[in-house]
């Protein structure tokens, strides 16, 4: 991989699937030149470096942290690794992009925001749909009062994996269940356009074996008295659109959770649609923004400031509480009496 010299040299924790995703991303852009990688073995660690050409295969996550030519460090390890990588990473000096969710509760994500804050280093969770064209796009047409005041939105984001209580999807231990895994991207979603937001009510469905959701549905409030409908699972398969709604018109994305397309409703107009594709495979532009803010000595981003990754992660506590009161029966259970 061919850089320019003065790009951001990253270290990757991680050597899974969503590791490789966003080293190809890394391939479109110059501002990033990635220099070592992490994993709990070595033999993980090179082959991983030799698949991508990267100089440096360290054996273990310390090793990362103390190599002198890592900038910063993108953390693609399961959920519940995510605190205990990020406080060690920043410890070390290096900026940090930690995978979704940015931890696994509020209280390990307040005790990270407030690391970086003392390490002054910069820390963003990696929302990378924050930053797609398409969402700026919305963003845009909704500030400039394209469909009228924001009234309403639904989004979701479902398929539907086949149960395995040992895949990371369905395993605890793992940061396993639906709200943690994609509920993040409706959640983001919905705090991106109605602001801080209040559960109203939450069920859930549960696995067989009762220990993760596979199914959540939720509805909160924003602060204007905006509502949203969202939606997520791994045993369902869902539409997977998000709809904003105005009082003169309406938006769809095609996807929810990655749009490259944006449909204009207007009262009494035809549909406009806007295609906003992607350069890469959309990770590019979270790494951009990462160069961008420590260039700029920013310790977090103005489009995914650290009070949104905290305001995210009491939500899902709130959702996780309230929809303990409500569960659906486990998937595969008897009809109650």
């Amino acid at each position: 991989m061919t850089h320019d010299a003065g790009a951001l040299r990253w270290g990757v924790a991680g050597t899974g699937g969503i590791a490789h995703t966003f080293l190809e991303a890394l391939k479109s852009t110059p501002s990033a030149q990635v220099t070592a990688v992490g994993s709990r073995t070595a033999e993980r660690a090179r082959a991983f470096a030799d698949t991508w050409g990267i100089p440096r295969a360290h054996g273990t996550y310390e090793d990362l942290a103390d190599d002198p030519g890592v900038d910063a460090v993108y953390i693609a390890v399961p959920h519940p690794a995510h605190h205990p990588h990020t406080l060690a990473f920043l410890r070390a000096g290096k900026h940090v992009l930690v995978e979704k969710p940015m931890a696994m509760n509020a209280q390990q994500a307040s005790e990270m925001v407030a690391a970086a804050r003392t390490q002054g280093r910069f820390l963003m969770e990696a929302m990378w749909t924050r930053f797609l064209p398409a969402y700026r796009l919305a963003r845009e047409l909704v500030a400039d009062g394209a469909i009228g005041p924001l009234r309403s939105l639904t989004a979701e984001f479902g398929f539907s994996a086949p149960y395995d209580p040992a895949h990371r999807l369905f395993d605890p231990a793992l940061g396993g269940g639906a709200l943690l895994d994609v509920g993040v991207y409706p959640l983001a979603l919905a705090s991106h356009f109605l602001g801080d937001l209040t559960v109203v009510g939450a069920t859930r469905h549960l696995s067989p074996d009762h220990t993760v959701d596979t199914h959540t549905d939720v509805l909160v409030r924003g602060a204007d008295g905006a509502s949203a409908a969202l939606r997520c699972a791994t045993r369902s398969a869902m539409p997977n659109r998000a709809v904003l709604v105005g009082e003169e018109g309406w938006l769809e994305l095609d996807r929810s959770w990655a749009p490259t397309e944006v449909v204009l409703h207007r009262r009494g107009g035809e549909p406009e649609a806007f295609q906003r594709p992607w350069r890469a495979n959309g990770y590019e532009y979270e790494a951009e923004e990462v160069a961008r803010c420590v260039a700029r000595g920013e310790l977090e981003s103005p489009d995914m400031p650290w009070e949104e990754s905290l305001r995210l992660a009491r939500l899902v506590d709130r959702i996780r509480d309230v929809a303990a009161f409500t569960d659906a029966q486990p998937e595969g259970s008897a009809p109650r009496s």
